[in-house]
């Protein structure tokens, strides 16, 4: 099972020598990958007629994943890079694909690309996109962008998108996996039928692993192979360390793949802090 590092952005106030300090710090350690939250704006919450619920807001800062990932590409040797999620019906579908090609290619095939839906109307019309269509998008753009990554030239005509016989040059060495990641029944539904695999956000490893078992079930029952069905547990914040290995350990046993350390929400202030905590969970596993 791989284990990595969320990268702390609302932490380190979007500090661009941090970016370069964590990104070592974490390959260093030897942890496996880092994945990377995504927004592209934060909206004010109060005074709406339609409320946001989401966790950010105009106060907390973001950095592009796939700018942030091409730079560590350059600064680390291994370290693999996952989009944790990447919020892509507000997005272009080739300009995505354009992306993450970009920078796996320029990681040497480091990139796995978590795909979601997101909360936030604001950044969807700011964008110059339908909030209310993101799930049936993201579905369509799922296809076209394996498309992309596979087809010498694309012909292309959905309901969101129109490719009239374009190609994405130069191509992954591989086909990038795509991953979906949230909570709700559609994304559940839509990850056994579409993705390679599906990202867990917090709620404690029992909730984790029962909601994991019957993902894998619904991805068996629809003939698609369960042992090529990766999962990724977000371990958020709030455990001490040594309650951390329990739950890495739990996750292993249930057939979890990847496991994603939070450091946010601990009090850390600093660079230094985030690293230094990390060094006791890569102690406490075992990782170097």
């Amino acid at each position: 099972m791989q284990i990595g590092v969320v990268y702390p952005q609302t932490e380190l106030r979007g500090d661009p020598t941090a970016v370069r300090q964590i990104g070592r710090a974490v390959e260093d350690l030897g942890f496996d990958h880092m994945l990377a939250y995504d927004h592209v704006l934060g909206a004010v919450h109060v005074d709406r007629k339609r409320q946001l619920r989401g966790p950010y807001t105009e106060r907390d800062p973001f950095h592009d994943p796939f700018v942030m990932f091409a730079y560590l590409a350059g600064i680390t040797e291994r370290l693999q890079f996952a989009t944790g999620v990447v919020v892509l019906p507000q997005r272009q579908t080739a300009l995505v694909a354009r992306q993450a090609v970009d920078v796996d290619l320029l990681s040497g095939g480091r990139l796995r690309l978590g795909v979601g839906t997101g909360w936030n109307y604001v950044e969807y019309e700011a964008l110059g996109q339908d909030f209310r269509t993101r799930g049936a998008r993201q579905e369509e753009q799922i296809e076209l962008l394996r498309r992309f990554f596979t087809e010498p030239v694309v012909d292309f005509a959905g309901r969101f998108d129109r490719v009239d016989r374009a190609a994405l040059v130069p191509k992954p060495a591989r086909p990038i996996p795509i991953w979906l990641g949230g909570s709700s029944e559609a994304a559940f539904d839509r990850a056994a039928r579409l993705a390679d695999g599906f990202i867990f956000f917090g709620g404690g490893i029992d909730r984790v692993v029962e909601a994991w078992g019957t993902l894998r079930d619904r991805v068996g029952n629809l003939g698609r192979s369960v042992q090529d069905f990766g999962g990724d547990y977000v371990v958020l914040p709030g455990a001490a360390v040594g309650d951390l290995t329990a739950e890495v350990d739990g996750w292993r046993e249930a057939g979890g793949t990847h496991v994603s350390v939070v450091t946010m929400g601990l009090g850390l202030g600093s660079v230094d802090g985030h690293t230094d905590y990390l060094a006791s969970v890569a102690e406490v596993l075992s990782l170097s």
